[in-house]
């Protein structure tokens, strides 16, 4: 890099930066063809000047996430100089600079907890949650740092931080970040009782289970035996053995102590025969990736049109013919009484003579529907629930997914109350008289009902399953947790 370009970037001098490139046009272009290079951004950030910097990203937003020759982006070397405006700053521009792998895959977050500034650390996780993620070359997380680097204030940052967010992957990363081993097998519980770190240890059991905690690392120990046969101090080993014990902990000697293998117990689980309801539920959860997003939001917006329309038609049957024998008789004021007089039932064809309404038993014993209202109660029917089962079908893979499955649930057993009776009322017959379809249909209910219940004990092993299968290929590449 010429000595003038980089004076300006020392000093910040942005008009000697212009006079530099018209001068020669092609200067920014030389630095940039160097794959590691100490470019004038870099140099601006370890200074602060914050108004270079951004004149620099303007001309050359590439150099953002440059690294030189040591492995280090300008936003490392920022956080190195403390130039926490210049951090800032270059978050503006852009927020995924919190995720920038420098030398040995360290992040700005992962500098960040190193360091202990809290305030910042706050700052990085509000603009990218999913920072919390990355590992170092040494398959690192945030809390390995945090604990390794004795930064109890940041640790418990992060952890609160985590229990308390809302992110799409905040329930998995929850589960298995606490518990993830690094290149040695050593789980933050494992480097906290290396360190003899009670107060570390005192958090983690609250989040733990009991095979997390009785995880063991690459030499065979958990953090029991770490705690038993490494006691750096006396007074806090006892503390953080007699917590450890309480949780459950156990020693790798211990033949109470169950195989808590991932590997092992998966390659058993993957030799077993797949029961049916697990094979269904793989196949629905094959057919569901293979649906897009904007798709599945179209198909769900008709279906639940579809159930709309057909319960509404359950609860208004159509109404009967004129000249059925039930509509032959009429209510209506005689034209020389006051309105509030009495009424009387009069033949639609006889306008003179008062005739009395037919007993209900009379009417209640015959069945006036057609063939045709037998076919549109059974169609209607199969319409109801086939929508259902399209919405159970099309809904995401979450957890929350069964919630909505078991209001489904709930929603075809008042379809089948409501329905059927909606239907004997209006058209006024008895089940006895009742057309074989109209059987048909309501066996049918209950079929679909039950059906619609064993939907959801897939779903259950569908979400079994999956998490099943991410436990599977742990410890994961950064970008497998996201």
């Amino acid at each position: 890099m010429d000595e003038r370009m980089i004076e300006a970037a020392q000093t910040g001098d942005i008009n000697l930066l212009y006079e530099l490139i018209l001068n020669d046009p092609y200067a920014l272009e030389r630095i940039d063809a160097v794959p590691f290079s100490h470019t004038p951004l870099h140099i601006a950030a370890s200074a602060g000047h914050i108004e270079f910097m951004m004149e620099m990203i303007k001309l050359k937003p590439k150099f953002a996430r440059k690294l030189n020759q040591a492995g280090f982006s300008p936003m490392h070397l920022a956080l190195q100089n403390d130039r926490t405006k210049a951090v800032l700053r270059l978050l503006r521009f852009d927020e995924g600079l919190v995720r920038a792998k420098g030398r040995e895959d360290l992040t700005p977050l992962h500098r960040v907890v190193q360091t202990g500034n809290v305030d910042l650390l706050v700052k990085l996780l509000k603009v990218c949650p999913e920072a919390i993620a990355d590992v170092t070359v040494r398959d690192e997380t945030v809390f390995h740092l945090a604990v390794k680097n004795d930064m109890f204030e940041a640790f418990q940052v992060l952890v609160g931080w985590l229990i308390r967010s809302c992110h799409e992957s905040a329930e998995r990363w929850e589960k298995e970040l606490l518990s993830w081993v690094d290149i040695d097998g050593n789980t933050v519980l494992h480097i906290a009782a290396i360190r003899n770190r009670p107060q570390v240890v005192e958090v983690l059991l609250g989040h733990l289970s009991r095979d997390q905690i009785n995880a063991k690392n690459l030499e065979g120990l958990t953090a029991l035996d770490i705690q038993s046969q490494y006691p750096w101090n006396e007074r806090q080993a006892d503390r953080i053995i007699d917590m450890l014990s309480k949780a459950g902990g156990l020693s790798a000697s211990s033949s109470s102590l169950p195989n808590t293998s991932i590997s092992s117990f998966h390659i058993e689980s993957l030799k077993e025969k797949m029961p049916w309801f697990q094979k269904l539920g793989t196949k629905t959860g094959r057919l569901k990736r293979g649906i897009s997003y904007k798709m599945r939001n179209t198909f769900l917006v008709v279906v639940v049109l579809l159930i709309t329309i057909t319960y509404e038609a359950s609860l208004n049957p159509p109404k009967m013919p004129d000249d059925s024998p039930s509509m032959k008789y009429q209510v209506s004021l005689s034209q020389d009484q006051p309105l509030n007089s009495h009424t009387f039932l009069h033949k639609t064809d006889i306008n003179t003579a008062p005739i009395p309404s037919p007993p209900a038993t009379d009417v209640s014993k015959k069945d006036y529907w057609t063939c045709d209202d037998y076919m549109f109660w059974f169609h209607n029917t199969l319409t109801f629930w086939v929508a259902v089962y399209l919405t159970a079908l099309l809904l995401p893979s979450h957890s929350f997914s069964l919630l909505v499955l078991l209001t489904l649930f709930s929603f075809g057993v008042s379809y089948i109350v409501v329905s059927a009776r909606s239907w004997e009322y209006s058209y006024g017959f008895s089940k006895k008289s009742s057309h074989f379809l109209f059987e048909v249909t309501n066996h049918f209910n209950i079929v679909f009902l039950v059906f619609l219940g064993l939907l959801v004990l897939c779903q259950l092993a569908f979400d079994r399953a999956r998490s099943l299968n991410q436990c599977m290929f742990l410890p994961l590449p950064t970008n497998r947790l996201l």
